[in-house]
This record gives structure tokens, C-alpha cells and sequence, in this order.
């Protein structure tokens, strides 16, 4: 499976660690929402179908990814900076 790395191209999965859900991004703050950190930390969904995942660039430049998959066929339908997705999703960092 090759990753479409938007900085150096298309890159083997194999170069990758997988995270999960880019859902992960948005992190509650566990002493003001404890229950809300709760379900981040401990409630996953299973999705199948087209899903946005976290993936580390472990092998290569270090940088984090979010990967648009279908999670059913394995198809890369696309991939952006982690830090660009957090930006457009209205967070500061």
C-alpha cells in the first residue's frame, strides 16, 4: 500500500505507524471533562468504509500524517499534514 506523502511522495506504508482515528487530534482536557477524556481514551469506533486515520512518518521525516482510507477496499483516497488538518479543523497549534 503506498502512502501520497505531500511532502515526498508516494511512500510504502511500511515506512508508517498507524495511530487510529484523526478524531485523536481533538484531545479533552482529562481534569476539566473527565468523561469526554474518557471516551477519547477508552471508546474506538470500527468504521467501514472512507475514514480519516492518523499515520507517523516513523521511517522517513518524522512527520505525522492524516490518511483518507477506505477502510473496506485498503484505497488511499488522499493525504495531508497532520498539523495543516488541525488548523482547518479551528485549532490554535
Amino acid at each position: 500500500m503506498l502512502i501520497p506523502h505531500p511532502l515526498l511522495g508516494p511512500r510504502d506504508a511500511q515506512e508508517f505507524t498507524y495511530l487510529g482515528d484523526a478524531a485523536l487530534i481533538d484531545r479533552p482536557d482529562g481534569l476539566t471533562e473527565p468523561e469526554k477524556f474518557h471516551d477519547y481514551a477508552y471508546l474506538r469506533d470500527n468504521p467501514a468504509g472512507v475514514h480519516r486515520e492518523l499515520w507517523f512518518h516513523e521511517q522517513g521525516d518524522r512527520s505525522w500524517l492524516v490518511v483518507t482510507r477506505n477502510t473496506v477496499t485498503h484505497e488511499i483516497l488522499g493525504a495531508e499534514l497532520a498539523r495543516n488538518y488541525a488548523r482547518g479543523r479551528g485549532r490554535s497549534k
